[in-house]
């Protein structure tokens, strides 16, 4: 027979409020909807991004411009530095920049760009390294090469 010990039980609901309370995002805190004109319009029903707390998530941005509301070009390059362009607007519209971000996911639909994409993601988030995933992806909305999603510290 294994000797057990049980220390206790953990409250998951309990555990959960404190996270978020430790982070700055009290489950009862109010939840603003952020919206910049100067960042390509949502292109369905959600928000650019909503901010909680001392926290900003950002929705998942494409290459669009924001002029034309179309992709920048057919290369990752010019989609990629665009994302960011647009995530940079939304974040400073919330009152937060791109040195205030903590996690970025980004959404890939050939991981052969990989390379290029880190490069020009290490332009923009050379002083800051915030964690990150990067997923290939089957398909993006208008068939763009990348999708850019990131939390943020509003200031």
């Amino acid at each position: 027979m294994r000797n057990k010990k049980v220390i206790g039980r953990t409250n998951i609901g309990a555990v959960m409020l404190c996270s978020l309370v430790l982070i700055g995002c009290h489950p009862y805190s109010e939840i603003t909807r952020i919206n910049s004109p100067e960042a390509p319009k949502a292109i369905g029903p959600y928000s650019q991004a909503v901010k909680t707390g001392n926290l900003i998530f950002c929705s998942g941005q494409l290459g669009i411009s924001p002029k034309t509301g179309e992709l920048v070009g057919p290369d990752i390059e010019s989609q990629t530095r665009q994302a960011i362009l647009n995530l940079k607007t939304i974040l400073e519209s919330g009152g937060s920049d791109l040195s205030q971000v903590t996690k970025v996911t980004v959404f890939l639909s050939d991981m052969e760009n990989y390379g290029t994409v880190n490069k020009i993601y290490g332009e923009y988030f050379d002083h800051v390294r915030p964690a990150r995933s990067t997923v290939q992806i089957a398909k993006l909305p208008r068939n763009g090469l990348i999708e850019i999603e990131c939390i943020a510290v509003a200031r």
